[in-house]
């Protein structure tokens, strides 16, 4: 590691930590009902969608009502961005002419915006015509997003409320999280985004003429446009010129905005935030970065703000963090150390030094390791899932550590609220180990923690677990599966791993090498991708119904004090233990097996 690397890593902190409190703060006045810019500048707004839509704020929800709601809600969305995709080559907006998306593809990726994911199995520069970007995929953007913030809120209350039936209304939960704190913010980070040179436009695809020819190898087609195999079953190649290249346009900027600050991470291009137009200066790197943490570590200070104890927040917030920067170190320490086949072919010998300038393999070099290091680590923190390096690049074990972000569930930051209520799970199991060691009923911020709490704690963290393991099972000893891999051995292992890893947590990150634009793929990880988010969000807003029904019990010399330094390292522990008793046997048939073979 250098310290340049480790200053940049150093500032990052000190940003985003400096404003978790008002950004935290700000958010607890809008679900409060206390924020000024609620209440007198967009008050007017928020009463009208209200008319329009026919809802009445003033009316509570059961939890079941709650679930319910968000349930058909995300149907429709489904239903609507699907028919969307498929009926694109016949919508306007779309210069280049893009055909409707296959049936397949289509739900895959409808099912991957409606969850939060934002997997993509295609290119979006040359699959999504525009009208798809913005209609379909950004508008999801924000409504996934603001529901991981809405169920998180009332959980909150399921904490905050006594003797309660009601927990709140999701449509007002929904509409409060996208007029007052999604749409703000990401029409300050667009214009940002945009004053550094991010595409924001509707004109079509510009060719324009290189300054020199190029010849490049190209699959051969016969005469009817299918490829030509060769003797040994592997594709024939044939020699081409390009003496022009076409630049992709269109309106990346407003959804760039959004993917990041709602944890989306879907691209508007193909190689994300790796791709220039998405992404081309060191500043729109930072301020990207900046965004994939900034609402779910703010989300830690709303919620002790919420729950009258300030100190609950900080100490959620901790416990990510003690997780977060070893991993991040370790990933960062393994990228600078290159890669050791090299040593023998005499790379860098003669200055005594194995690659100095580290494994940049599929890094760019405008942002280098550190940064590619950083984003690789927040953004599978953070369910957000966007790249600006290829982590199929990444050395075995620097590979391994955006893998286990993503397999401790999503809750090191993890989505916008999504993450914050899965540590929350976590917490409830914790409190509840203790009170067995010291046997006593356990109680967190004053509600007992009983056996229906445990039970839908234990479906929030095993559900994705479950994805995962089946998933990758599944897809590693079937046909289709196995022929979607392109490094057989460990590494095509890691790249099934990592897939549904990613799908079954709803990150959308992938080891790129996988082709995983195929009907099995597409339908596997779709199927994973909807477990993932709708079979922990539900049992979330049971936990939250529970509680709000519950009287408040007094705390006592018996109970457990969740806002010590004490509670936040075993809150650690529990997670770092589950999380390798799941999938350490995946990990050492994966990325620690191929960090062996570079020393065999």
């Amino acid at each position: 590691m250098t310290a340049n690397g480790i200053i940049q890593i150093i500032i990052y902190f000190i940003v985003l930590l400096a404003l978790v409190k008002p950004l935290g703060s700000y958010m607890a006045k809008v679900y409060q009902g206390e924020s000024f810019w609620a209440n007198r500048i967009l008050a007017p707004v928020e009463r009208l969608l209200y008319r329009m839509l026919g809802i009445r704020p003033e009316d509570e929800m059961s939890w079941k009502t709650y679930a319910g709601a968000a349930i058909l809600f995300k149907l429709a969305c489904f239903f609507l961005l699907y028919l969307i995709l498929r009926l694109q080559g016949i919508l306007p907006l779309n210069p280049q002419g893009f055909p409707g998306v296959s049936p397949d593809l289509a739900f895959n990726t409808a099912v991957s915006f409606i969850s939060n994911t934002n997997w993509q199995s295609y290119g979006g520069e040359s699959t999504m015509s525009y009208l798809t970007q913005m209609t379909g995929l950004t508008v999801q953007n924000f409504v996934s997003a603001a529901q991981g913030m809405a169920v998180l809120v009332a959980l909150i209350r399921g904490f905050t409320r006594r003797t309660t039936k009601t927990i709140g209304n999701y449509w007002v939960d929904m509409t409060r999280s996208i007029l007052y704190i999604l749409l703000p913010l990401s029409l300050i980070i667009a214009v940002l985004l945009v004053s550094q040179g991010v595409v924001q436009n509707f004109s079509p695809y510009k060719n324009v003429p290189l300054l020199q020819t190029i010849t490049y190898e190209t699959p051969k087609i016969d005469t009817v446009g299918k490829p030509v195999t060769g003797a040994d079953g592997k594709p024939a190649m044939e020699s081409a010129k390009a003496s022009e290249q076409t630049l992709p346009l269109g309106p990346a900027a407003s959804q760039i905005a959004i993917k990041q600050l709602g944890t989306n991470g879907g691209g508007f291009f193909n190689v994300n935030s790796a791709h220039p137009f998405e992404n081309p200066t060191p500043f729109s790197n930072f301020l990207e970065m900046l965004a994939i943490l900034l609402v779910p570590a703010a989300l830690c200070y709303t919620f002790g703000r919420m729950v009258g104890d300030m100190r609950q927040g900080w100490a959620l917030l901790a416990a990510m963090l003690i997780i977060f920067i070893p991993l991040l170190l370790f990933c960062y320490s393994y990228e600078q150390a290159g890669n050791p086949l090299l040593t023998p072919v005499g790379v860098n010998q003669a200055a005594g030094d194995l690659q100095p300038g580290g494994n940049m393999e599929g890094k760019e070099m405008r942002f280098g390791i550190a940064n590619s290091a950083l984003w690789a680590t927040a953004t599978t923190a953070a369910s957000n899932g966007s790249v600006n390096a290829m982590h199929d690049s990444f050395s075995p074990l620097g590979g391994l550590v955006p893998m286990v972000m993503m397999q401790l569930g999503e809750i090191i930051f993890g989505g916008v609220g999504s993450g914050l209520y899965g540590m929350l799970a976590f917490a409830i199991v914790a409190v509840f180990v203790s009170g067995l060691m010291v046997g006593r009923t356990p109680e967190y911020l004053g509600k007992k923690i009983e056996a229906f709490e445990m039970k839908m704690a234990a479906i929030v963290i095993l559900v994705p677990a479950a994805c995962v393991l089946l998933g990758t099972a599944a897809a590693s000893v079937t046909p289709a599966g196995v022929a979607g891999v392109s490094n057989p051995g460990p590494h095509g292992f890691s790249q099934i791993l990592y897939a549904f890893s990613s799908a079954g947590n709803n990150n959308g990150s992938a080891f790129a090498g996988l082709s995983a634009n195929t009907s099995f793929y597409n339908t596997l990880l779709g199927i994973a991708m909807l477990f993932g988010r709708f079979w922990v969000m539900v049992p979330v807003i049971a936990i939250a119904g529970s509680l709000a029904s519950k009287k408040y019990v007094t705390p006592s010399a018996g109970t457990l004090p969740t806002h010590t330094p004490l509670f936040v390292l075993f809150l650690a522990s529990i997670i770092i233990i589950v999380g390798a008793l799941t999938f350490l046997p995946g990990l050492a048939l994966g990325p620690i097996a191929e960090h062996l073979t570079l020393y065999k």
